[in-house]
């Protein structure tokens, strides 16, 4: 069975995407849409037989269109969203759903109701993919941690610069950490409870872009989470710093990766144990199967991340966000260093979520 599709945003993700998709002979993409002629002329390199145009009406009502890709910024994600299910159109969507929680709650309610007119809707919550996202909760369920106690995530990366252009997506902490506040929701198998934040205003940027929260869990479980793209922006040679662990009653493992390779040391009460595997980096290819095996069974996938999902962890970043700025909320650094950040991410060829080059593809 071939599954047509087309691509509404053809900026880093859309490439991405389209990556993927190639690479899966289920799909084939018909159409890719960008109001931006060279990412159209890009297109046209990468996908040759794909029809391009500037307006999503183009593909939003094509009649060879089964699925729609959104990868445009928040902003217009809701609109597109809304008017994809009005055309019969199942979805795939980046998160956050929408510029506002309120619109993202919208969303999810359209799209819930789609579903139960045979439409699937999913959207890239890639960490609920991952594979040691499974491992770990695996290893919360064998009882070789005991009772899980504390949930530890930190990650911290040079990665996106203040203004580099996702405005509508948010300060770092709700972008990026919407991620990790999705996961740790899923690993401690509970709601939030309770929470605290510090921010940091990096560079004197309106923004924060460094939070610590903490807090706990309605199953009483506590939790820190460490999110900012701010580890070394101007290092010599740059890396970062991102983990899991779950410390438990009895025992507890540590995740970590090189975004090449992630690995798993646990240290249980039967069993210490090294899994390592290849890192899985946004799991597209994860989440094109779970669709593609939706559409063709008519069953929703049971691992396909839902919207309600995304929504529940970009309302909680955001009043993670409003609760650091209840507090002292320091600005350090200034903007001649921002300035120096932004010429040299300008200049890289190999870093930390990189804008891509219009020149090349972005395959990662």
């Amino acid at each position: 069975m071939e599954i047509t599709i087309g691509l509404i945003g053809f900026g880093r993700m859309g490439r991405c995407y389209l990556n993927m998709l190639q690479r899966d002979k289920r799909y084939r993409v018909t159409h890719i849409c960008d109001p931006d002629p060279s990412c159209r002329a890009l297109a046209h390199e990468l996908a040759p037989n794909a029809q391009l145009c500037d307006n999503e009406e183009s593909v939003l009502g094509a009649a060879d269109v089964q699925v729609v890709l959104i990868c445009a910024l928040a902003d217009v994600r809701m609109r597109q969203i809304r008017a994809a299910l009005a055309a019969g159109k199942h979805v795939i969507t980046e998160k956050p759903l929408a510029d506002s929680v309120e619109h993202e709650w919208q969303v999810v309610e359209a799209c819930e109701e789609a579903e139960c007119h045979g439409l699937f809707c999913t959207v890239n919550m890639y960490l609920l993919n991952s594979w040691y996202r499974h491992e770990l909760c695996r290893i919360i369920n064998s009882g070789e941690l005991g009772e899980l106690a504390i949930i530890r995530i930190c990650h911290m990366t040079p990665g996106l610069a203040p203004g580099e252009g996702h405005e509508a997506e948010g300060p770092a902490f709700h972008d990026c950490g919407m991620h990790y506040v999705g996961l740790a929701r899923f690993l401690a198998g509970s709601e939030y409870h309770t929470w605290h934040a510090q921010a940091l205003r990096m560079w004197s940027w309106k923004d924060p872009w460094w939070l610590q929260a903490h807090g706990t869990m309605q199953n009483g479980v506590v939790f820190d989470i460490t999110q900012g793209f701010v580890y070394g922006q101007m290092s010599k040679d740059q890396t970062h710093n991102s983990y899991v662990e779950l410390i438990g009653t009895q025992g507890f493992c540590h995740m970590s990766h090189d975004f090449k390779r992630a690995w798993i040391d646990l240290h249980g009460v039967n069993v210490t144990e090294h899994i390592e595997r290849p890192h899985g980096g946004k799991n597209i290819d994860v989440l094109l199967d779970q669709m593609a095996q939706s559409i063709t069974t008519g069953q929703r996938h049971p691992e396909m991340p839902c919207l309600r999902d995304s929504a529940i962890a970009s309302e909680i970043a955001w009043k993670m966000l409003e609760n650091a700025r209840c507090h002292e909320m320091p600005a350090i650094g200034n903007n001649d260093e921002l300035e120096q950040i932004r010429e040299r991410r300008r200049t890289m060829k190999d870093g930390y979520g990189l804008l891509p080059r219009n020149n090349k593809p972005i395959l990662g």
